[in-house]
């Protein structure tokens, strides 16, 4: 079977992972206490759950399209001369 009829490379995977990560680090980011009723927890504007950690998560999936989007580049140019001669 040839691989170049596969969609996505081990490369592309690998980005899909690394940016799945960023985005569960958001995630991870933004949790911890909350306010109840009897008591207010002012944690909850911190700047790091606020501002920080939707960016982190907003970059993880920018990095996920670029993942999905990514080609290696072909380096054959001799194969693309033997194909363009054989036809």
């Amino acid at each position: 079977m040839n691989h170049q009829n596969f969609a996505f490379t081990k490369t592309n995977f690998i980005l899909l992972a690394i940016g799945m990560v960023i985005v569960v680090l958001g995630f991870i980011l933004m949790a911890g206490g909350s306010s109840t009723e009897q008591m207010f927890n002012a944690e909850i504007f911190n700047v790091t759950r606020i501002k920080v950690a939707p960016m982190v998560c907003l970059c993880g999936f920018f990095f996920m399209i670029v993942a999905v989007v990514y080609r290696k580049k072909e380096l054959s140019t001799e194969e693309g001369e033997t194909d363009r001669d054989s036809k």
